[in-house]
């Protein structure tokens, strides 16, 4: 039996970190490293610049291994051009089967195409270090199965999925976020949570985002002092790479 020779993961960036972290260079790079990945695994299109998807042919696994979709500032529901555009890519690519992980707007982007709702967050801004607690039926996920009930995760967002799309599956939930994450199918997961985040990562957007932090009456000093490692975070990104290169060696 004949192995094929798995293609690159597609990184689709949505979003620029907040200036005072662009040292870190931007979020591709970090889901990247965070996802064990090589420089020559990954293929990065900077959607929110105007760069061109790639054909839905490539979409349907051809070309890629799976995709990722970066945070970004922006907000799904302004409807930019570019966020559609990419809303339709990733409605055709999930019906084409192709393995597909949203991170924070990219998850409430992958919601928004399939169907679901996004809107901003009643509990409002959710930021720091915080316990996500998976639901029992989590245990079955290919992600989430033999983690802890509870641990810790990277957050930093206004909006929220505030409805998941038809046939979805809500898999945790935070204290100020009913969906943290969610599955479409077998091969579409949302996650609200930065597996790519490390604690110097939060900490610089705690700081970036203090004035405001204090104006909602949030403390930006305990908030930094909650900040802990996410290592099964991270652990969760590296089975999507892992689960989507399975697929692709079939």
């Amino acid at each position: 039996m004949t192995h094929r020779h798995p293609g690159p993961f597609l990184i689709l960036e949505t979003g620029q970190p907040v200036v005072s972290m662009r040292r870190h260079r931007g979020f591709p790079h970090w889901i990247r490293v965070a996802a064990g990945l090589a420089a020559d695994e990954a293929v990065v299109v900077n959607v929110e610049a105007g760069e061109a998807l790639p054909s839905r042919a490539g979409a349907a696994g051809t070309a890629f291994t799976g995709v990722i979709v970066t945070g970004s500032g922006a907000m799904v529901t302004d409807r930019h051009d570019w966020s559609e555009r990419s809303a339709d890519w990733l409605r055709d690519a999930a019906h084409a089967g192709l393995p597909l992980l949203g991170i924070c707007y990219g998850h409430q982007l992958l919601a928004h195409a399939l169907g679901g709702e996004v809107g901003d967050n009643p509990a409002g801004r959710e930021m720091g270090t915080v316990d996500l607690d998976l639901h029992p039926h989590a245990e079955h996920d290919l992600l989430f199965a033999g983690l802890p009930a509870q641990f810790p995760v990277q957050a930093t967002h206004l909006q929220s999925v505030l409805r998941v799309p038809d046939g979805a599956t809500v898999l945790a939930r935070s204290q100020r976020d009913e969906c943290h994450a969610f599955r479409w199918g077998d091969r579409a997961w949302g996650v609200q949570f930065h597996p790519e985040f490390s604690a110097t990562h939060m900490r610089g957007y705690v700081q970036a985002r203090k004035v405001a932090l204090q104006r909602e009456g949030q403390c930006p000093k305990t908030i930094t002092g909650n900040i802990r490692a996410t290592p099964q975070a991270r652990r969760v990104l590296r089975r999507f790479v892992h689960h989507a290169l399975g697929l692709a060696r079939r």
